[in-house]
């Protein structure tokens, strides 16, 4: 599968750099890029990526630019004033990482009705699940995901502490993602829950 470059294009090195952070937990393979400003990515090679994260500001200075590429643009918004724009796909980066990564994952799974375009993003562990979890490293994840932490998992399955804490690091072992956020993303995305359960 080729390798898939998304840029991030936004003056608050902050929000790039905790973007970037989440997107390499939930696209591992992907090569993500920031910019701090339009120049930076039109001195880049602007048109060689399969998705752009800009700025709210950034995407009203350029409109032009972004609106040629709007199947492949994602507006970076902030707190509960979202600008309103028609047809164009925001995400509220001002949320925390969970309920961000459930933002992403929406993103993905409706943002093309007619199913995944040329291009679309290769979600966590990539198109192939080439990653054996047994039925009970999947019973935790599932309830991990649910938002139950160690102790609970384990009444809830009637195992110890310390087999939770060991099937977590076999899980994250063998998705090599190692963020609540980047494992909901995968359990969604391979069927593991619901969207609407997260």
């Amino acid at each position: 599968m080729p390798v898939r470059e998304i840029a991030i294009v936004d003056a608050n090195t902050l929000s790039c750099l905790g973007l970037q952070n989440l997107l390499e937990e939930i696209i591992p393979q992907a090569v993500i890029r920031t910019f701090r400003s339009f120049g930076e990515l039109t001195d880049d090679t602007p048109d060689m990526y399969a998705h752009y994260f800009v700025s709210a500001q950034l995407f009203f200075e350029h409109t032009a630019f972004f609106r040629e590429r709007l199947t492949k643009t994602i507006v970076l918004v902030g707190g509960d004033s979202l600008p309103a724009l028609a047809g164009v796909k925001t995400l509220n980066i001002c949320q925390e990482g969970k309920k961000l990564a459930k933002s992403i994952l929406q993103l993905y799974s409706h943002g093309h009705p007619l199913g995944r375009p040329e291009g679309s993003w290769p979600i966590a562990a990539g198109e192939a699940d080439c990653h054996e979890l047994s039925v009970r490293e999947i019973e935790v994840l599932r309830l991990l995901v649910r938002g139950l932490i160690n102790k609970e998992i384990a009444e809830r399955l009637h195992i110890s502490l310390t087999t939770v804490i060991s099937h977590r690091k076999n899980i994250t072992s063998k998705l090599g993602i190692k963020s609540v956020p980047g494992l909901t993303i995968y359990a969604v995305m391979h069927g593991y829950v619901e969207a609407d359960q997260v």
